[in-house]
C-alpha cells in the first residue's frame, strides 16, 4: 500500500498561507524533488487551482530559472482534484467529488508512488480521518501574525513523531512526522 504524505510550509506563528514562506532556489529545488517522488498529487479545489494558474505552462514572464525543474515536474504530475463545486478538470487531473475516504483509500492500494498533497482544507479532513502516514512541516523562520493556520479545527488531538529532520540555509528547516499511533 502506498503512502499518502502531507507536506506544507508554515511559519513559526503556524500561517500556512503561500505567500509568506521564504522563496529560494534551494526550497524550490527540495519542493522539485519532493514531487518528483510522487505518484499522484492530492489536492483540493483552492489548492488546484491556485497551483494551476501559478504552475500551467506558459509560465508568467519574470519567472526566475530556479523554478523551471518545480514548474516542470508539477506540470508532468497526474493530480486528483478532490471538489463537489468544480464541474471538470484537466492539467492531467480526474476529479473525485463525493465519497474522500473511499476514494483515498483506493488511490492508496493503487500501484505506484506515493500520494503526496499539500494545501489547508483537505489535509485536515484527510488527518481527521487517519489517512494521513507522513506529515512534513517545513518550518519558516519567520512569524506573520495572519493567515490560515496549520490544520485548524482538527476535532482530537495529532499526536505525531519526529522521524527525520533537514535544515537549509534560509534559516528554514523541514521536519517529518508519522502519527504516534504507528
Amino acid at each position: 500500500m502506498r503512502a499518502l504524505k502531507y507536506s506544507i510550509n508554515v511559519t513559526l506563528d503556524g500561517c500556512v498561507d503561500h505567500r509568506v514562506g521564504l522563496v529560494d532556489a534551494e526550497l524550490h529545488r527540495r519542493s522539485a524533488d519532493l514531487l518528483a517522488q510522487a505518484g499522484v498529487l492530492l489536492f483540493g479545489r483552492v489548492t488546484y487551482l491556485m497551483m494551476e494558474e501559478a504552475w500551467r505552462p506558459p509560465l508568467a514572464p519574470g519567472m526566475p530559472e530556479w523554478t523551471q525543474p518545480f514548474a516542470s515536474v508539477i506540470d508532468a504530475a497526474p493530480k486528483v482534484v478532490v471538489s463537489s463545486t468544480l464541474d471538470s478538470v484537466d492539467w492531467n487531473a480526474e476529479l473525485v467529488r463525493s465519497g474522500l475516504e473511499a476514494a483515498v483509500r483506493e488511490l492508496k492500494r493503487a500501484p505506484g508512488g506515493p500520494i503526496l498533497t499539500g494545501g489547508v482544507m483537505l489535509p485536515t479532513e484527510l488527518a481527521r480521518l487517519g489517512l494521513i502516514d507522513e506529515y512534513e512541516f517545513v518550518v519558516h523562520p519567520r512569524g506573520v501574525g495572519h493567515g490560515p493556520t496549520l490544520l485548524a479545527g482538527l476535532d482530537e488531538p495529532l499526536d505525531l513523531e519526529l522521524v527525520g529532520r533537514e535544515e537549509y540555509r534560509s534559516g528554514a528547516v523541514a521536519m517529518q512526522y508519522v502519527p504516534r499511533s504507528r
